[in-house]
C-alpha cells in the first residue's frame, strides 16, 4: 500500500521545492485584484503582488479553490489506492474547508480525511510538514489525523502591522480609528483565536509590539516561525532575540503569500509557535 498522500493549500507557504520532493498536493486560492484573478503562488514568488499593493488605492479580495480543483488533486491518488489526508486553512478565515470537503463527498470514499487546522501561514505549514514525516514513517490516515487534531491545539499565532491602511482599507478599521492610530503610532496585536483573526491588545509603537508578542510565547515552546511581509530586516532582528531566549527551540523566518497579506501590508510581522 503506498503512503498516504498528504495534501494541503497555498496558505500553507511551503515552498514549490518541498511539496515536488515530498509529492505533497497544494490546492491554491486565489486573489482578484485590480480587476485580475491570479493563483497565490508560493514563497519567493510575492514580490510582485506586494509592490502593485503599495501602489495601488484597490483593495484585492480573496476566493477559495473551487471543488474541482481538490477533486483533481484527490482523484489521481485513489486512482493509485491511495489514503489522502487534507489539512487546509481554517474555516473559520476561508471556505476552503468546504471546498475540500465537498469533492471528498463527490468521490464517495472513506480514503479522504479533511482536517480543518483552525489555523494558517506557518503553523498550517508546521501541522502539514509533521503530517508528511508521519506519512514517512508509516502511520495511517486515522493515525496522522488523531496527532494533527492534537498538535493543532498546541499552536499559536500573535501578528502586528507596519501600517493601518491595509487594516483600514479591509474594514478592520474605520477611517477615523485609523488616522488617531496612525498619530499615535499605536500597534494592534492580532492573534488566532479559536480559528479566528482576533485583536487582543494595542500598544504604542512597533518595538512595543514585537516585546507583547514575545511574551505570550510558552516557555516549553518547541518551534517558532517569525512570519513577515517584504520585512526580513526586522524578521531577522526578532529570530536573534528569540535564539537567546528560548535556545531550544528552533527558530526560521517565513514569508507570508498574498491571501494572508493583502489584509495586513507590507512590513507586518507574525510570530507563530508551536509547543
Amino acid at each position: 500500500m503506498p503512503r498516504v498522500k498528504i495534501v494541503t493549500d497555498s496558505t500553507s507557504y511551503i515552498t514549490r521545492e518541498y511539496l515536488s520532493a515530498n509529492n505533497i498536493g497544494s490546492v491554491p486560492l486565489s486573489v482578484i485584484f485590480q480587476g485580475e484573478g491570479t493563483k497565490e503562488g508560493y514563497p519567493g514568488e510575492f514580490d510582485e503582488f506586494y509592490k502593485k499593493l503599495k501602489e495601488s488605492q484597490d483593495f484585492p479580495t480573496t476566493s477559495q479553490p473551487s471543488i474541482q480543483a481538490f477533486y483533481d488533486v484527490f482523484k489521481p491518488a485513489l486512482d493509485a489506492d491511495t489514503e489522502i489526508v487534507a489539512i487546509v486553512l481554517s474555516s473559520k478565515l476561508s471556505g476552503t474547508y468546504n471546498s475540500a470537503m465537498a469533492a471528498a463527498h463527490m468521490l464517495e470514499t472513506d480514503k479522504i480525511k479533511v482536517v480543518d487546522s483552525e489555523t494558517c501561514g506557518p503553523n498550517l505549514k508546521f501541522l502539514v510538514e509533521l503530517a508528511n514525516k508521519l506519512s514517512i514513517e508509516g502511520k495511517s490516515g486515522d493515525e496522522i489525523v488523531n496527532i494533527i487534531n492534537k498538535e493543532k491545539k498546541n499552536t499559536g499565532i500573535n501578528i502586528t502591522v507596519g501600517t493601518l491602511e491595509y487594516l483600514k482599507r479591509g474594514g478592520r478599521l474605520s477611517t477615523t480609528q485609523a488616522f488617531i492610530g496612525t498619530l499615535l503610532n499605536i500597534k494592534p496585536i492580532i492573534a488566532l483565536i479559536d480559528g479566528k483573526l482576533e485583536p487582543i491588545d494595542k500598544v504604542r509603537g512597533k518595538n512595543k509590539a514585537i516585546e507583547a508578542m514575545i511574551s505570550n510565547i510558552p516557555q516549553n515552546v518547541k518551534s517558532i516561525s517569525i512570519a513577515q511581509i517584504q520585512n526580513i530586516e526586522e524578521a531577522a532582528e526578532v529570530q536573534s532575540i528569540l535564539n537567546l531566549k528560548f535556545p531550544e527551540a528552533e527558530i526560521a523566518i517565513s514569508e507570508l503569500g498574498p491571501v494572508v497579506g493583502a489584509h495586513l501590508g507590507p512590513k507586518a510581522l507574525g510570530i507563530c509557535y508551536n509547543w
